[in-house]
């Protein structure tokens, strides 16, 4: 019902009763000045082609390339046009502006969708249409490297605003006419254009059916970042988990098209959508296939155990000072009991007290000018940690602890990610703080429960672990050679055909009796 509302409403604004251009250049004049009143940004540029026959231009200022545009009012205006005037100028913009994309329009609801998007459209007396100049100038951003996603080796390219740079960045990396794109608009207000992309015949056909259903279900006045559109299309809205990457670079979106992933491309964003995925894929860097694959293995091991150090260090330091001292070493039980002598909170509220000092300073370092923020959160963070312990607000372990448990949160590619290991950080103290080890366990079980039953448009969560896929885990137990034999993800590559065959290995050639 209230989707019907804002239709009905829309069509109200649009006074789709006297939606048609007419032959009568005022009276479209009249029409555009009303539904353009108080708009101080539109322009009627006009172009008198005799002094009986007229016509203009109609644009908005700062969208549409007012260079080109007067090179096309001068042609026009140079032209002869005798008593056939509306019919003469299709023939001129025919013959002698052949070089410009130009294209039909008849109603001020098209005519009101082309302009906003930067073009510039001509009406002329005595012809019910108007013809339609691609003449879009947007000043937009120059490609750069993604801030959020930086690599020490690989492409330094990322996406930005505008959309069309981005397809043209993705068709450019997938050079097959299998990459398919689908364009649609989003928002009643905005008209957001997305894209949607897919290489026919490694994606599920019913993946991408499904994916246009949940798109084609929202229904709202805008659509700014693709934020907006994934909270929308999520399987599990109520869970912290992130159930679709966002990323910046077009090598990532690519790979994950190759392994029969879809890609959601955003006007206005550089952050791209892609799913299927999963826990395993959200802890692999782009970087991983661009090193060797021995260092790459090592560092994604690094990976993993400090995944576990960002989620655990606090609570497991607060368990075991409070309830479990046995397990403490003499000589280092009888330092740290030196250093919370004169400390007058518990573990808990200790441990509480850091965490939310470190990460008010980590929000601060983010929202700060990019000039002084790292500075900022380093000196921050060191004069009020040494502050704090000579104060005898908080031990010298406990900043170490902490400051282990920051860095640790650091090495999460995923942005995402990290944020919610570092939410879920603090409900796991309080089962440390009131259970010791046994609420850290019950803490892991109930995460453990939560991510088996989590799906990614209906991909398991935990795959190629939960469920197991023996073939599957030398891509994430280690990081397998480029040239191994490799078969696309079962669950996600429609088909699981082959990607690699066998035989790739590099051999040394040997002469005839060696």
């Amino acid at each position: 019902m209230t989707t019907d509302l804002r239709t009905e409403d829309m069509n109200k604004a649009w006074n789709e009763s006297n939606d048609k251009l007419t032959a009568s250049l005022e009276e479209n004049r009249t029409q555009l000045v009303h539904m353009y009143q108080d708009c101080c940004d539109i322009i009627f540029l006009e172009c008198p082609f005799t002094p009986e026959f007229r016509g203009f231009f109609v644009y908005f200022d700062g969208l549409a390339n007012e260079e080109r545009l007067n090179e096309i009012r001068d042609t026009l205006s140079v032209s002869r046009f005798g008593e056939a005037g509306a019919a003469e100028v299709e023939l001129v913009v025919r013959e002698k502006l052949d070089y410009l994309p130009c294209h039909k329009i008849h109603t001020f609801k098209q005519l009101a969708d082309e302009i906003t998007i930067g073009n510039a459209i001509l009406l002329v007396d005595g012809l019910a249409q108007g013809h339609t100049f691609m003449l879009a100038d947007w000043r937009k951003r120059a490609i750069d490297e993604p801030i959020a996603e930086s690599v020490v080796r690989g492409p330094r390219e990322g996406f930005t605003e505008a959309i069309n740079d981005n397809m043209a960045m993705l068709r450019r990396k997938v050079r097959s006419p299998e990459l398919k794109m689908k364009l649609r608009e989003l928002g009643l207000y905005t008209k957001t254009r997305v894209a949607l992309a897919y290489v026919d015949g490694l994606v599920e056909p019913g993946l991408i059916e499904e994916v246009e259903k949940r798109l084609n279900r929202i229904e709202v006045d805008g659509i700014f970042e693709s934020g907006n559109i994934e909270e929308y299309i999520e399987d599990q809205p109520y869970s912290p988990f992130p159930q679709i990457i966002s990323t910046e670079r077009p090598d990532t979106a690519a790979s994950g098209l190759l392994e029969g992933r879809f890609v959601i491309l955003t006007d206005g964003t550089p952050f791209a959508l892609m799913a299927p995925i999963g826990l395993i894929s959200m802890l692999q860097s782009p970087e991983d296939y661009y090193q060797r694959y021995m260092i790459s293995t090592a560092i994604r091991w690094l990976r993993y155990i400090f995944m576990f150090v960002a989620m655990l260090a606090p609570s497991v330091y607060v368990a075991i000072l409070t309830y479990h001292q046995e397990m403490i070493p003499t000589s280092l039980m009888l330092n740290v009991a030196e250093s919370r002598e004169e400390i007058p909170f518990p573990a808990l509220v200790e441990a509480f007290i850091m965490e939310i000092m470190f990460e008010a300073l980590r929000e601060a370092g983010v929202r700060l000018p990019k000039q002084v923020g790292a500075a900022v959160s380093i000196v921050g963070a060191l004069v009020i940690g040494q502050a704090a312990t000579s104060a005898g607000l908080v031990s010298s372990p406990m900043v170490m602890v902490v400051a282990i448990t920051g860095i640790a949160s650091f090495m999460l590619p995923q942005y995402t990610l990290g944020i919610t290991v570092r939410m879920l950080r603090f409900p796991i103290m309080l089962l440390a703080g009131f259970l010791g080890l046994l609420g850290v366990l019950l803490g892991l079980i109930a995460i453990a429960i939560h991510l088996c039953s989590l799906r990614s448009f209906g991909v398991p969560y935990l795959s190629p672990l939960a469920p197991l896929m023996k073939g599957e885990l030398k891509d994430i137990l280690a990081r397998a050679p480029a040239w191994s034999p490799s078969r696309r993800p079962r669950l996600t590559g429609f088909g699981g055909g082959i990607r690699r065959p066998g035989g790739l290995r590099p051999t040394v050639p040997r002469k005839e009796g060696e």
